[in-house]
């Protein structure tokens, strides 16, 4: 694929596992927003800010903070830059009965405590960010 050229790569749970937090260090997500597990690959170009995410099976995380259930697919993809993922796909949150993607997360600039989830709907649903901190 294209948008991987010139990605840097980590394979495995363990390597991709810290690369994945890394990034989110780097660009000041909440260290708990993607809770992986079998990663089989983790991807970052730096010229783009896509970044990939491939593992062994769908994994569905449950926030206790806020009662909130999402999916996280076998391969999740975006764009990643500071306090936000664009075009983010492999990721949903249940709402209701139905599944909608979620498009795009991103925090407040400055920081004000919420961390915004937009589907492609055009929903925007709004949560306090240490729902998703490490351990959650």
């Amino acid at each position: 694929m294209a948008e991987k050229e010139g990605g840097i790569v980590k394979k495995g749970h363990e390597e991709g596992l810290k690369m994945a937090v890394s990034l989110l260090e780097e660009f000041e997500l909440p260290l708990g927003l993607l809770p992986l597990a079998n990663v089989v690959e983790v991807g970052f170009v730096k010229s783009t800010g896509y970044m990939w995410i491939i593992q062994q099976k769908k994994v569905e995380h449950e926030f206790k903070k806020i009662s909130k259930l999402v999916s996280y697919d076998t391969d999740i993809h975006g764009y990643i830059e500071k306090m936000k993922i664009k075009k983010l796909k492999g990721v949903k949150a249940k709402e209701f009965m139905l599944w909608p993607p979620v498009s795009e997360i991103s925090l407040d600039t400055p920081p004000t405590g919420k961390i915004h989830f937009k589907s492609l709907a055009g929903i925007t649903k709004t949560f306090p960010v240490e729902a998703f901190a490490a351990g959650q």
